[in-house]
């Protein structure tokens, strides 16, 4: 009789591998539906900060193109190195913002034009110091170098203005 008593001292709630199956799942299933839970009460809530009422800017900022194709006409005819200077340098060069030399100034282009025409071309479409890249914009890289050719020989250079290659059967 004591043995019988003491078997019933260690027997537990689960009877069957039916009651056992449905613990175990039940175990599982309802920690992970009570943090669903939390989670969608914790995120439904309005957000306050900097930024939070600007979903139509974000989705713009995100989708925004990166590119455009830009068609010009190719045999428009080329513009010479001042008319390029005047459209593009000379709001920099006339003046000489931020250290730029100054159009005619022997003095200040000396320097550069000791490196030579292609260092001062390739300056010119890279860009240097404060001088952003000019390639690429509306004018194409040989009015850049005529402009280049211009500003240079004002400042005391000797360069002849750049010409187009020659195409093959163009007459000569």
């Amino acid at each position: 009789m004591s043995d019988k008593h003491h078997e019933e001292g260690h027997t537990g709630p689960i009877k069957n591998s039916k009651q056992l199956l449905i613990t175990v799942v039940l175990a599982f299933i309802l920690p992970v539906i009570l943090i669903i839970g939390l989670v969608n009460f914790v995120g439904s809530a309005p957000k306050t900060g900097a930024g939070v009422g600007m979903h139509e800017l974000a989705q713009a900022q995100r989708i925004q193109k990166i590119g455009s194709i830009e068609i010009r006409d190719a045999n428009r005819p080329l513009r010479g190195g001042e008319d390029v200077y005047k459209g593009q340098c000379a709001a920099c060069h006339a003046t000489g913002v931020s250290g730029a030399p100054k159009f005619g100034d022997a003095a200040a282009w000396a320097p550069r034009l000791g490196q030579g025409f292609e260092a001062l071309v390739q300056s010119a479409l890279k860009g240097k110091n404060a001088m952003a890249p000019q390639g690429g914009g509306e004018f194409n890289d040989l009015e850049i170098s005529r402009a280049v050719a211009f500003m240079a020989n004002a400042g005391g250079a000797n360069f002849p203005e750049p010409q187009p290659e020659a195409k093959e059967g163009d007459a000569k």
